[in-house]
């Protein structure tokens, strides 16, 4: 099982140094962990660190100390996205898997769809999820009191739009950043120099996710759920109209994976039936969540859109019983991408686990349902403090709008930022302004007059 806290032992050794801009000592480090972790792996996650170019260290042996690499530089081996990937404290089976997905496609044996996988799963009986891992996930997601089905989703409604809709579409490759995709929900403006389709994503996640909150006292795991579920998020975007909402009847194959997905239109009509009688008998709503991001895409039942629908359609016991949804926030691509390659290779469900683990308790704590503390400042915004706020303070004092800001943010990025975190420099400016109100414009340095001016452009 993964060593999972609040946050993963890489993410608690960068926190620590980023308190200290001077430089900390391996003891001091020691000192300040607030979960417990041997000396000796500290070392070698010290060593992984700065080898990554995530931290610098300076002098030797008991003299040694430890920093976050200077603002701006540019010899970083790996990216922010990669070192999120690192961040999820993988279980040794995991990391077995991951090694075995990522060997060229000519090491890996091609495989086709395994009926036992399926057959072998028995409701409230076979459990992908550990006793204590559903507990945890339960006293993390629940809300307080019992209301009725959907409440707290539609009190969130406004950040879960865009957030689950921005990660699930970015989890496909859509280029769209946060604040384009804010103003595309506002003002139905697409963003300049974007494929359409990437537009069209975007909208069709938005859709499905108002269905499933509208309709939260009616909806449940069945078939027409799901076949509407993939009629919203294909939308305009298959070949054949009439593809959406209806199981596929032609063949299909995965790109980069050996593995082949049923071809008989019959056995898919039998099997896609299977999935959701058994999804629909889970008692527990954490595994009925994990078990259709298993299934549904290891089935293929549609022509497209397989994964988009069992991260949308794993919502739905959360909405049903009023626990913090799941938006994949911070999922790296490629960690998640592998964990699907576990189940259709291997038809194993470890690196996958540990994957929605992590995603749910970064979702909790977006949404500030967990009761725990929120750990230690964010390392990136630390070494990036000052940047963040003279980019959200410059939007402000030259009263851009949305358009001119998405384009500004950018282009600072560009020439200030070193490559591998351009990306993440853009989503933590998008996410400063998006969140700005009169109560927090002194952290930027925003006079109030200033903000006034702004917020009505702006807005």
């Amino acid at each position: 099982m993964p060593k999972q806290i609040a946050q993963n032992e890489l993410d608690v050794i960068v926190n620590i140094v980023a308190r200290f801009p001077d430089g900390v000592s391996l003891g001091k480090i020691m000192e300040c962990l607030s979960i417990p972790i041997s000396r000796r792996n500290v070392q070698h996650r010290l060593v992984f660190l700065v080898k990554n170019g995530l931290l610098h260290a300076e002098g030797r042996a008991r003299a040694r100390l430890y920093k976050l690499p200077s603002e701006g530089k540019k010899d970083a081996q790996i990216s922010f996205e990669a070192y999120k990937a690192h961040a999820i404290s993988l279980s040794p089976e995991a990391e077995d898997i991951q090694k075995q997905v990522s060997q060229p496609i000519q090491a890996r044996t091609p495989v086709g769809y395994n009926i036992k996988f399926l057959d072998e799963y028995r409701p409230n009986v076979t459990n992908y999820l550990s006793e204590s891992i559903r507990q945890r996930l339960f006293e993390m997601g629940k809300t307080d009191g019992e209301q009725p089905a959907g409440t707290y989703a539609r009190k969130i409604l406004g950040r879960l739009l865009i957030d689950l809709s921005w990660n699930s579409s970015r989890l496909e490759g859509n280029t769209y950043s946060l604040l384009e995709t804010e103003r595309l929900f506002a003002l139905s403006q697409m963003a300049d120099g974007k494929d359409l389709r990437e537009a069209r994503m975007i909208l069709n996640h938005k859709d499905a996710i108002e269905f499933l909150i509208d309709t939260a006292s009616d909806i449940g795991i069945n078939r027409p759920i799901i076949l509407n579920l993939h009629a919203l998020l294909s939308n305009d975007l298959m070949v054949d109209l009439e593809a959406c909402g209806r199981l596929r009847s032609i063949a299909v194959g995965i790109g980069k994976s050996v593995y082949q997905p049923l071809a008989m239109p019959q056995r898919i009509q039998e099997f896609f039936q299977q999935v959701v009688d058994t999804a629909h008998a889970i008692k527990n709503p954490f595994e009925q969540a994990f078990f259709l991001m298993v299934h549904l895409p290891y089935l293929q039942p549609f022509e497209d859109v397989n994964k988009r629908v069992s991260r949308l359609a794993a919502n739905i016991p959360l909405i049903q019983n009023n626990l913090c949804p799941l938006s994949f926030v911070d999922v790296p691509q490629q960690t998640y991408v592998n964990g699907l390659l576990g189940i259709y290779e291997l038809n194993r469900i470890e690196l996958l686990r540990d994957v929605f683990v992590w995603a749910y308790e970064r979702s909790c704590l977006r949404y500030s349902i967990t009761r725990k503390e929120l750990g230690d400042p964010d390392p990136f915004r630390m070494r990036y403090r000052n940047a963040i706020t003279e980019t959200v303070a410059r939007i402000v004092r030259d009263c851009m709008d949305k358009k001119a800001a998405i384009a500004f943010i950018r282009e600072y990025a560009r020439l200030s930022i070193p490559p591998e975190d351009q990306a993440h420099f853009v989503e933590a400016v998008e996410r400063d302004i998006m969140s700005l109100h009169e109560g927090n414009i002194a952290r930027h340095r925003i006079r109030h007059v200033e903000y006034e001016i702004w917020h009505k452009t702006w807005h």
